[in-house]
This record gives C-alpha cells, structure tokens and sequence, in this order.
C-alpha cells in the first residue's frame, strides 16, 4: 500500500507537466496575428486559424473514448503528446499559410485527444474530496502555458531571446523541448489503471441527449465559453492596435493579460466555490463577461481596455467547470454520454472566430466583440437556469 502510495505521489508530477502540454494549444491566438503580420492575410483567414484547431474537437472526442478503452488512458495520453509534438515541429520548417493550417490542425487534434483522456488519468492517482481540486489544480498549471506563449512570442519576435532566425516561431521549439520531456517522464513513470466500467459512448449516444432541453443549454453554455476565450485572444491584441496605434508586439502583451487573469480566477474559484453556491458565482462570473465586452467595446484607453480584458479573463475561467458539473448532475446515469457531449461542444472555438472573421472584416473588430457579446448574454441567460 505504501509502495501504490509513493508511485502515485511520483507519477504526479509528469501528470501536472503534462497539464501544462495541453496549454499549448491556446498559443493559436497570438500566433494567428503573427501570421497574419508575416503573410498579409485577411481578417477571414486569420479568424480561420484558431477556428481549424477546435473543429477536431467535433470529430476526436468521442472516438478518444474508444481509444481508451483499448489502448489505456496513459498511452491514449502519450498518442496525444506525440500528435502535439509533430504540429510543433512542422513550423520550425517554414511559414506557409498551408503549412501553418496543417500544424495547427494537428495541435487540435493532440489537444482533443488530451483533453478527453488527460483528466480520466487524473482519477487513477486521486480519489475522493481531492480530485476536484487536484483537476483545478491542473487547469490552473495548463493557464500558465497559456499566458506565457505570448510573452515568449514577442521575445523571439524582438529578439529579446535567441530565436536562431525563427523570430516568434521561437516558442515552437520551446515548447517542443518541454513536450519532449513531458512525453519521456511520462512514458517512464508508472501509473496503476483501473478498469474501464460501463459501455464506451458513441455518437449515437451523444446527441440523444440533445434532445434533453437543460443538457442541450449546458452544450451550447459550453460553446460560448469556449468562443469567447478563444476570440479574446485574437481578438485582444487588435484591440489596442486599432484604438491606441499600437504595433502587434507592443499590443501582444493583452493576450497574455488575459491568460494572467484566467489563471488567477482558476487558482481562486476553487476555494470561492467551497463558500459560494455555483449559482452565484457563475452569475458573478457571466455579469463579469458581459461588463467586460461593453468596456471592449467602447473604451478608447488603455486602462478601459486592460480591464475588459482582465474581467473576461477572471469571468471567463471557471464557467467550463460549472456547466460541466451541472450537466453531470442533471444526468447522473449517462454521465459517460454528457462527457463526451461536453468535450464536443469545445467545437465553439470553431463557430465563434468564423463569425467573428467575417464580422470584423465588415464592420472592424467591434465586429468580432459583439459575436462573443452574444456569447456573454448567452452565458447570462444560462444563470437563469442553474438549479439552487
């Protein structure tokens, strides 16, 4: 017992490092407008980026589910790492428009294979009272991935940091150099699986519930989250470009202000919510999001804009794990079903920045901050409908 004890203390830290891997993902806001700066792109294509990352999400949940039950959650785990490694690797060797969509295309997919299987793993090292906090815990160390990604980037970018000629591409290699080690402690660490129970979900499954009107909210509760953070971080930056004159790299710093502020909210709602109902807090929460997209809309300082961005970073954090909760909660005998369905609606980062794409390509980036104010009144909305 003592020996199962000490591999488990072991294993966590691979585990926790491997939550920081999943934070690679949300560099895609911030790369866009590199991109964008580098190839000349429209504000349609840019938009497109990050919306091609979370369309894998719709199609690799589920069949993630299947893989499990094979393979194991921690291999299942080590086939998303590689995948993420692979799409880190392909812009080290150029900055083709084409060649960016694949490599983000494949940093979704490794992104919603390890997001699906990642937090199972969680439960075969923690139980009990401790394992919603161990899984904040690691929401909280996959935000710190985030918000470093634009610091890195505008480092590389003005060569404050060696970039070796890659410029902001630098962060490819950082980040690959820190995915490598998290794919061999992992491989090397070992982890006791318990027996998957129950039958694997399936599509079929999946979108039965759809048609259970609270589950279906929950679903689309989920997307607006997930289309306001990542329209935030594209859409941040351009903000204070197109109000203030500022260059990309002395605007790039709102991306990561963003991700500062979301990482304070994931580290603090796990103790506000031991005191304050979830209804409560996710009405604070929503109220925040939608203060913030009025600021975003209409302030023309810096400090009107830093503080939009900072209360849809602090609103923004802790409305996933509130909805999933109460959709777990309102279907306890499908719970398999809803978790998956759940993953899916992650699709939202897909549907949002498309919108927001054409939006601000007509109407200028205000534009793109009232496709997520829509999002805002949404999740607003939503409060309505949590039960006391």
């Amino acid at each position: 017992m003592e020996n199962d004890k000490m591999v488990n203390k072991l294993a966590f830290l691979p585990v926790m490092l491997t939550f920081f891997t999943m934070g690679f993902v949300d560099l895609v806001g911030a790369a866009s407008n590199h991109v964008q700066a580098d190839l000349g792109l429209t504000e349609s294509q840019t938009y497109f980026i990050p919306s091609l990352v979370f369309f894998w999400f719709l199609i690799f949940s589920v069949p993630t589910s299947t893989l499990m039950n094979r393979i194991g959650r921690k291999n299942t785990v080590l086939v998303s790492l590689g995948v993420t490694l692979l799409s880190l690797l392909l812009p080290l060797c150029g900055n083709s428009y084409y060649l960016m969509l694949v490599a983000f295309s494949l940093l979704g997919i490794g992104n919603a294979i390890m997001q699906t299987s990642l937090n199972p793993l969680v439960t075969n090292l923690i139980s009990g009272d401790k394992l919603a906090a161990t899984l904040t815990f690691g929401q909280f160390v996959k935000a710190i991935a985030s918000f470093m990604a634009p610091i890195i980037m505008t480092w590389g970018a003005v060569a404050a940091i060696p970039s070796f000629g890659l410029d902001w591409r630098i962060i490819f290699v950082v980040y690959g150099i820190i995915g490598v080690l998290a794919t061999i402690f992992l491989y090397l660490t070992r982890i006791e699986e318990k027996p998957i129970e129950g039958k694997v979900s399936g599509f079929a499954d999946c979108f039965k519930l759809l048609g259970r009107p609270f589950v279906l909210l929950c679903f689309l509760g989920i997307m607006c989250h997930v289309g306001i953070d990542v329209g935030t971080n594209t859409t941040a930056p351009k903000l204070l470009m197109e109000r203030l004159g500022w260059t990309l790299h002395q605007a790039a710093f709102a991306t990561s202000l963003y991700f500062i502020f979301r990482t304070i909210g994931c580290f603090s709602g796990s103790f506000i919510l031991r005191y304050v109902s979830s209804k409560t807090f996710f009405a604070i929460s929503a109220l925040m999001i939608v203060a913030a997209m009025a600021l975003m809309s209409f302030g023309q300082t810096q400090l009107m804009l830093y503080t939009g961005i900072a209360l849809v970073g602090f609103g923004n954090s802790n409305i996933f794990s509130i909805v999933f909760a109460e959709a777990l909660k309102a279907e306890p005998m499908k719970q398999n079903e809803v978790s998956g369905l759940m993953i899916m609606g992650l699709f939202g980062g897909t549907i949002f920045p498309l919108f927001m794409g054409y939006a601000s390509q007509t109407f200028g980036t205000i534009g793109a901050v009232c496709v997520m104010t829509v999002g805002a009144i949404y999740l607003a909305f939503y409060t309505l409908k949590i039960k006391k």
